[in-house]
């Protein structure tokens, strides 16, 4: 089976690239000047000199490409790699399934596991589809393979449908919670700055970076998005995760579910995130870490 792979971003190409060399023999891949795939199974590598603004040129390129005899297409799950698998799936006329986390087949059928209503649940499918978007962080990297793709210069013609007015760097993230070995993590429960300041101190006290759920770091903006763990955010691996005045929605273990050990804080003794926890205790968050501090101080 010969397959087809492009992100726009080298990180999720690193994943998607693991991905499709633990599962095919023939993977092809479209990325920019700045990448090198050798440590992966790649045939052949399309190479663009150009940065991408416009979704519709790269996706006519690509849809392109696919018609030349590919089986799949496969996408990094950025902005831009959502947008174009759907244009590419749209000019190819195929099906297509979103933010995949495993894929597999039997019979000939193809099955896919992706997350359900929300992420509230997963679902395994079989499905027709020929283009898919691969979910961020549900693959670690693994750069076992080595390969000396065939390096052709991948063109990018047409009118351009998007002009490029002004470009504003995002200011870098001052810790990157993915690497940190104790995460303090901060949910609606603990949601104000007086709950915040506490979750602070406890972080500083036990040498842990401080990280948030959506609610925190998406609607409140009570912490940067950079620190956001869940579905939507960033998959944490820490040697300890103490998850403070969350609930455990499903959107949230798929990305501290990893963690060695876990800890809850919820005054909601039902609330899922003890399904999870190594450790918990039932208690109001605003009452236990001021205890929890002085006896690590002490």
């Amino acid at each position: 089976m010969k397959v087809l792979a492009f992100s726009d971003r080298n990180e999720l190409m690193d994943e998607l690239l693991t991905f499709l060399s633990e599962r095919f023999e023939h993977v092809d891949a479209v990325h920019g000047s700045d990448y090198d795939p050798s440590k992966y199974r790649v045939e052949r590598s399309f190479v663009y000199d150009e940065m991408i603004y416009d979704p519709w040129q790269i996706s006519e390129a690509l849809a392109s490409l696919f018609r030349q005899g590919y089986d799949l297409a496969f996408f990094g799950a950025s902005v831009l790699g959502r947008e174009v698998a759907a244009i590419v799936s749209h000019l190819t006329g195929t099906h297509m399934e979103s933010e995949i986390f495993d894929l597999g087949f039997s019979d000939g059928r193809t099955i896919v596991t992706r997350y359900f209503f929300g992420g509230r649940t997963v679902i395994k499918k079989e499905t027709t589809a020929k283009v898919f978007t691969l979910m961020p962080g549900s693959v670690e990297v693994k750069k076992a393979w080595q390969s000396s793709p065939e390096k052709v210069k991948l063109n990018l013609s047409g009118i351009p449908r998007t002009r490029l007015i002004e470009t504003v760097n995002k200011e870098k993230a001052s810790v990157d919670i993915t690497k940190a070995e104790i995460l303090v993590a901060v949910g609606r429960g603990i949601a104000k700055p007086e709950g915040l300041e506490l979750a602070k101190q406890l972080a500083s006290v036990l040498g842990a970076e401080l990280a948030g759920s959506r609610p925190v770091c998406q609607d409140l903006h009570l912490l940067d998005e950079d620190r956001q763990v869940g579905l939507s955010g960033k998959k944490v691996h820490p040697k300890i995760y103490i998850a403070v005045g969350i609930s455990g929605q499903i959107q949230h273990l798929v990305g501290m579910r990893d963690s060695k050990i876990v800890i809850a804080i919820n005054k909601d003794k039902n609330a899922p995130i003890f399904n999870e926890a190594d450790y918990g205790i039932v208690g109001d968050a605003f009452k236990v870490l001021p205890l929890l501090i002085q006896k690590l101080e002490g």
